[in-house]
């Protein structure tokens, strides 16, 4: 019976580099999919649909609650903002507790076209990614991404 083989520094540095590629392979995979999808169906980058998708509660929410969960400079998402709101997928106005606060909501045509685009990225994660792997791995990947962004 042979022993197993350990596992140096260079073959886990090796490992490592390997897991980085192909999770990165694999977002960029399933986001270029995504920037398609979501741009021909409804005209929505990736950062609009993040954008209505937290705005769905239904209460109103402060540029400062979104850039903690949307990847961009506080300029940025102010623009991003800005535009959704020119299209009339949300709007902006003054809260009552802090007058130095703009408050984001979510419109009626607004939520009509996250619907949309929210069957369009199901569909699409469903096909690019959790079509790929069985029920059991797409739970494990579910904990194991969650402990990730928790930290």
């Amino acid at each position: 019976m042979t022993a197993p083989q350990q596992t140096g520094p260079e073959e886990t540095a090796h490992e490592c580099a390997r897991a980085w590629a192909a999770l990165t392979a694999a977002h960029a995979r399933v986001s270029a999919q995504l920037t398609n999808a979501l741009q021909k169906s409804s005209g929505l980058s990736i950062t609009d649909f993040e954008i209505l998708l937290r705005l769905e509660a239904g209460a109103g929410l402060r540029i400062g609650d979104l850039t903690g969960a949307i990847r961009l400079s506080q300029p940025a998402l102010s623009r991003a903002v800005a535009r959704l709101a020119g299209r009339g997928w949300l709007t902006r106005s003054g809260s009552q507790a802090d007058a130095r606060c703009v408050l984001i909501t979510l419109t009626p045509v607004g939520r009509d076209v996250l619907s949309a685009a929210t069957a369009v990225h199901a569909s699409v994660i469903s096909e690019t990614l959790l079509g790929k792997i069985s029920p059991a791995e797409q739970e494990q990947l579910a904990r194991i991404l969650a402990r990730v962004a928790d930290g």
